[in-house]
């Protein structure tokens, strides 16, 4: 396969989500009244959809990653070749900018913003690393042709059990910190958020290791 086609797929797929997350919180926010749980809802709604449809349509070109810390757990167990991982990273970086930049625009909102949400402390670190770790956790348990049903019903059942409501994504997290909106993280918060969400990652991957059974095959989106 053109290695440039997996790069591109990841960036493609990371903007669309990003633009999901970022542009169903604009419209979210608008329409909910002042509701933060109806807007938490529909926004759960167009993720969980959203990344089922990504899943399905890229994941037989490039796995689907859209995540920085699953890139790296499947490179660390050589599901991705190594040397792919950079490109990878940079796409999903890349794409997760892009993908609030088009929010906005579709929304008429100013396209270069930085947010102002704060989103920190022990509680929403933790909450990142155990999202993240369940992330890792049902990727790699999901039977053959099941992963986009399985991981988008985890992170729509996440989005309202961890306290952070589950970016479980260093590009999330990169991408929602040029958006001053619903879905938004300050930068200075972001950090942060990475390590516990890299960290929870390969906390994931301890997890199934632990739990992997002789006869299980290893499946990944």
């Amino acid at each position: 396969m053109i290695h440039w086609r997996r790069y591109f797929a990841e960036l493609v797929g990371t903007t669309s989500l990003l633009c999901a997350v970022i542009g169903s919180g604009i419209m979210a926010e608008q329409l909910a009244g002042g509701n933060v749980a109806v807007a938490l809802l529909a926004n759960t709604l167009a993720t969980v959809f959203a990344l089922y449809a990504l899943i399905e349509t890229l994941g037989p070109i490039s796995g689907a990653h859209f995540n920085p810390a699953v890139s790296m757990v499947m490179a660390y167990r050589k599901d991705l070749a190594r040397h792919h991982l950079a490109g990878y990273v940079i796409a999903q970086l890349i794409g997760a900018a892009l993908g609030a930049w088009v929010a906005h625009a579709m929304f008429d909102l100013e396209i270069l913003q930085w947010s102002a949400k704060a989103r920190t402390g022990p509680a929403q670190w933790f909450a990142e690393a155990v999202a993240t770790g369940g992330l890792l956790f049902v990727i790699l348990r999901s039977p053959e042709g099941k992963a986009s049903s399985i991981v988008a019903c985890y992170i729509g059942a996440a989005y309202w059990f961890t306290a952070s409501t589950s970016f479980a994504n260093p590009a999330a997290a990169f991408g929602r910190m040029f958006s001053n909106t619903f879905a938004g993280i300050a930068p200075f918060d972001v950090p942060a958020f990475v390590v516990a969400q890299i960290l929870g990652g390969f906390l994931g991957l301890v997890l199934f290791t632990l739990l992997k059974s002789d006869h299980h095959q290893n499946r990944n989106h």
